[in-house]
This record gives structure tokens, C-alpha cells and sequence, in this order.
């Protein structure tokens, strides 16, 4: 049971902050906790900040800009110890009072930090940022496929909501309006947004609640431009987050948010290049395109993959072949995503890097080009509407036509769809315009090959009848 203690406002007698007992009722309450300052004025701030109050009490406090301005710091320490206590959401009537009193001092927090009109001392920061973890860091509950079994991606309808979200709304609020105060010293604050701290964050980004997910994303993201010391650390910790998620669980709310930060961070690469960073395009980006779930971080990880190439264009040959050795072989949703990433891709790749690798992403293409999903088909041939990849393709066309011509030969005569026909006529029309001559040297091999192919499937026929003729003696 929650006891709330309604304080009236303090006295001052110079620094010493006395809060006021009560003398006409002797069997009131008394928040023994909350009578710690004393008349030595040196050791005030230490005291309260080592005291631990009751758990089961919730002050109503006056207000911060109530108070004389030697009273705001021990005033500041309580109401962030008032935020400790933890209570349940799960029956909104259940200590209604005391959340009301929580959720209102912790709106008063925010402001006073965003509007910076108390100076924190190390004591004040140490004490907000316990608050914050005591709130914050917390089991998650069990994920929605794991009651239900679902393998799929969660639909918006059914997204999870937490019904604490009001409360850690605030307390997510506070901290991002903590690191982006002004008034920060970064060398005392990184004492207590230490690595453990960001370990903890980074855990968060599981949650199923994508207005916490968001949240965390700024908060990292601003801890991550604020304090250098933390980057390389920050950058282990998602690198970890993927290689779990990609070789072991397959599972995880937070990868999007995830490389949402690191778009921006790879943006900010100076040049030339750390190892360390192609590194973690080849070991932790490109395999982000193995898991079923793809989908639901793709556009995060496309900016991500082509962002890479932008700085440096030297990455394309390992950025394509990475996609091909993960090309998705019966996920014609897939497939598209690919196809998609490929062009963005192939508009920042050079000539030299594009001639590395030409043959087997053109062979690819091929089998894409004779899909029987029309989409996978169409997005393909739509590659030739790139004036960019068409450049490369005309400097390049006398290993890539002989490559990619059957399967447009197989189009023409054997795919279904009309729009897929129209595309690849098109196709076709603008290699020959290339070389004519190219195009008559490939279309009259063709016309061998296929030729051949039906002598051989004759000459099968023919060895099936003799020996169908044999048995038929036989018996």
C-alpha cells in the first residue's frame, strides 16, 4: 500500500534545508526518509544523495519554482526519488493517485531540464540517471510469436503497446532532453552513460513497441554524436546485435531503428576508408540480406548498402557479389526488393568495377528476366530504363549480349504476360540498335543452338520407339 505525505513549502535559514514537522498533530506521518538535511552546510548535498527513501511513500512536493534557490538541488534529489517507485499498468485504476503524482513530477523534470534553470552537480546527474535505468531498463515482455507461434511479420493492427507507455513516454523525454542540454559536461555525464548503460539501451530496441524503438533511435543517435569516446563501442554493440540476429535468432523489432542510426554514421565517414568499416559492410550489412524477414528492414538497409558505395565507389564489386550470393531463389517478393536495391546500386558503380563483375550479375539477370512471376520479369527489364546502367551495358555489350540474349529470345516466344512480351521487345530492339551486327552473330548462334536441341530431342524420340518396338516383340 502507497502512503502519499503532502510536504508544505520549506523555510530557508541560509543554506540548511529543514522541511517542517508537523506540532499540533502528534500522530501524523512524518517521511523520516526525507529529513536528512542538516545545519552543516558542506556535507548537505552528500547526505541526500546517499539516502534511500522508504519505497511505499509518494510525496506531493511543491513545486521547483517554489523553492528558494539553495533548496532546488535536495528538492530535485527527492523528486527523482519519488520517480524510483515502480507500479503497475496493467490496472489503470489500480494507485491511480500516486502514478498521476509521479507522471506530474516527471513532467516538471523535463521542463526544468530542457529550460536548464537548475545547474545539475554530479550528485543531481548520478541520481537522474539511476532514475532513468530503474525505469527504463526492465524485462520485456514475451514477444507476440512466441504466444502464438505466428512466423510472420506483425501486422500494424496487431502491433504490441506497452500500458506503461504514458510513464516511460516521460522518462525516454527526460533523457533525450538530458543529452541534448546545453548545460551537459560530457566528461562528467559519460561517467553515467557509460558502456553498461548503452549495453542497456541497445537491449531495448527488441521491444515490440515501435514508439519506444523510436525514441531509442534519437536518444542513441544524439549519445553517439555527443560522446566520441563511446562510438567505436556503440558501433561493436550493433555489429553484435546483427550477428546474433542474422546466425542465430532471426528475431529482432529493433534492426530497422538500428541501421536507421547508421545510415547517418556511415554518412559521416571521412576518407579514405577504415578497414574496420569495410569490414563491417562485408561481415555484418551484406549478410543482413540472408533472413526471411528482410522486408521489414530493407529500406534501412538499401540507404545503408548504397551509402557505402557513394563513398566509395572502389565497394560496388563486393556490394553486387554480395547480393548475388544471396539472391533469393523461390521469394519473388524478395527477388523485387533486390532488384531495386541492384539499380540503386549499379547508378554508383564505375566501369572498371562494373566489367569485375558483369558476367555473373548478368546471368543472374537472365534467370530474373525468365521468371514466370510477371513482377520479378517486369522489374528486371525496367533496369534498361537506368540511362546510367544503359551506358554500361553499350561499353560492355559484346560479353553481355551473348549472355543475356537467350533469355530474352526465351521471353519473346514463351512468356505469358503481354507487358513482360512488350518489355523485352524493347529490350531487344535497343541491342540491336547498339550493334547490329553483334545482335545478328548472337540471334544466328541461337538459332544453331536451338536447332541442335531439336535434332538431339528427335533423335531421343527416335531411341524411345526402337526400344518401345524391342519390348513389344519381346512380349
Amino acid at each position: 500500500m502507497f502512503k502519499i505525505i503532502k510536504r508544505g513549502k520549506k523555510s530557508s535559514k541560509g543554506d540548511a534545508v529543514e522541511p517542517p514537522i508537523p506540532s499540533s498533530l502528534p500522530n501524523a506521518p512524518v517521511d523520516h526518509a526525507s529529513r536528512i538535511a542538516t545545519p552543516v552546510v558542506a556535507s548537505q548535498h552528500v547526505t541526500l544523495a546517499n539516502a534511500t527513501p522508504d519505497p511505499s511513500v509518494v510525496e506531493v512536493l511543491p513545486l521547483l519554482k517554489e523553492v528558494a534557490l539553495s533548496e532546488r538541488h535536495v528538492l530535485f534529489i527527492r523528486k527523482l526519488q519519488i520517480c524510483c517507485v515502480q507500479f503497475d499498468f496493467s490496472d489503470m485504476v489500480k494507485c491511480a493517485r500516486q502514478k498521476e503524482i509521479k507522471r506530474q513530477t516527471l513532467t516538471e523534470l523535463i521542463d526544468l531540464v530542457q529550460l536548464g534553470s537548475c545547474k545539475m552537480n554530479e550528485i543531481m546527474q548520478e541520481e537522474l540517471v539511476r532514475m532513468i535505468s530503474t525505469n527504463l531498463f526492465r524485462c520485456l515482455p514475451p514477444a507476440s510469436h512466441e504466444n502464438t507461434g505466428s512466423e510472420g511479420i506483425e501486422e500494424e493492427d496487431d502491433m504490441y503497446l506497452d500500458p506503461s507507455w504514458p510513464h516511460l513516454q516521460l522518462v525516454y523525454e527526460l533523457l533525450l532532453r538530458y543529452v541534448m542540454s546545453t548545460e551537459m559536461d560530457t566528461k562528467v555525464a559519460k561517467r553515467y552513460l557509460d558502456h553498461s548503460f548503452v549495453l542497456k539501451l541497445l537491449d531495448l530496441f527488441d521491444s515490440e513497441d515501435p514508439r519506444e524503438r523510436e525514441y531509442l533511435k534519437t536518444i542513441l543517435h544524439r549519445i553517439y554524436g555527443k560522446f566520441m569516446v563511446h562510438r567505436p563501442f556503440i558501433r561493436n554493440g550493433i555489429n553484435n546485435v546483427f550477428y546474433r540476429f542474422i546466425f542465430e535468432t532471426e528475431r529482432h523489432n529493433g534492426i530497422g531503428e538500428l541501421l536507421e542510426i547508421l545510415g547517418s554514421v556511415i554518412n559521416g565517414f571521412a576518407l579514405p576508408m577504415k578497414e574496420e568499416h569495410k569490414l563491417f559492410l562485408v561481415r555484418a550489412l551484406i549478410p543482413l540480406h540472408k533472413p526471411k524477414c528482410v522486408s521489414a528492414y530493407h529500406h534501412q538497409l538499401s540507404y545503408c548498402i548504397t551509402q557505402f558505395v557513394e563513398k566509395d565507389y572502389r565497394l560496388a564489386d563486393i556490394v553486387i557479389r554480395g547480393l548475388l550470393k544471396y539472391w533469393p531463389i523461390t521469394n519473388c517478393g524478395k527477388e523485387v526488393l533486390f532488384l531495386n536495391e541492384l539499380e540503386e546500386v549499379l547508378e554508383g558503380t564505375q566501369p572498371a568495377e562494373f566489367q569485375r563483375c558483369l558476367v555473373p550479375l548478368f546471368k543472374q539477370l537472365g534467370r530474373s528476366i525468365n521468371s514466370p512471376h510477371f513482377q520479378v520479369a517486369e522489374r528486371a527489364l525496367f533496369l534498361w530504363n537506368n540511362e546510367h546502367i544503359v551506358d554500361l551495358i553499350a561499353q560492355n555489350r559484346r560479353a553481355i549480349l551473348p549472355t543475356i540474349f537467350e533469355p530474352l529470345e526465351r521471353n519473346m516466344y514463351g512468356h505469358w504476360n503481354q507487358a513482360v512480351h512488350g518489355l523485352t521487345s524493347n529490350v531487344r530492339r535497343m541491342f540491336l540498335e547498339m550493334d547490329s551486327e553483334l545482335f545478328e552473330e548472337c540471334e544466328k548462334e541461337y538459332n544453331e543452338k536451338a536447332a541442335g536441341a531439336s535434332g538431339l530431342v528427335e533423335q531421343r524420340e527416335r531411341a524411345w520407339k526402337k526400344l518401345e518396338e524391342a519390348a513389344s516383340m519381346v512380349w
